[in-house]
């Protein structure tokens, strides 16, 4: 397991209204044969506690799965034109969503990578958001390897 920077940039387009995350954070990759798991955390604010994300991306770019554990539970399953239907946790309660993967690229080398998924989001058959997500690593030069 190899600690990383990771730089996360999220699109969501909601109609005409298009909004922007960025993220900038530490976190750890591993390649277990069939993909690269990504783990890291998102701080929240106060007194809320973190959320533990954790990314896995299939090495062929089938699929990806994306699960976030804490205050709000969500797992995404992302595969190249197929809809799935995934769970989503909100302060309101639980939604039911469609999720169309579109585009799954990967391109990986020995001390870098980035990660870029497409997917649209439905609710009741009907797409409610248009989705890019991008992640960019660097490996650490200088603690090459966590426990």
């Amino acid at each position: 397991m190899d600690r990383i920077l990771l730089e996360i940039t999220g699109t969501q387009q909601i109609d005409d209204q298009k909004d922007k995350i960025e993220l900038t954070t530490i976190g750890t990759i591993r390649d277990d044969g069939t993909a690269y798991i990504v783990k890291y955390k998102e701080e929240q604010e106060p007194p809320t506690k973190p959320i533990n994300v954790t990314v896995r991306i299939a090495k062929d770019s089938s699929s990806v799965n994306m699960t976030r554990t804490g205050a709000l539970d969500s797992c995404l399953l992302i595969e190249k034109s197929k809809r799935n239907q995934c769970q989503y946790r909100t302060p309101f309660g639980d939604v039911l969503m469609g999720v169309y993967g579109k585009e799954i690229e990967t391109v990986i080398d020995e001390n870098s990578g980035s990660f870029n998924f497409v997917y649209d989001i439905d609710i009741n058959g009907s797409v409610t958001s248009k989705n890019t997500v991008n992640m960019i690593f660097r490996k650490n030069q200088e603690q090459k390897k966590c426990l």
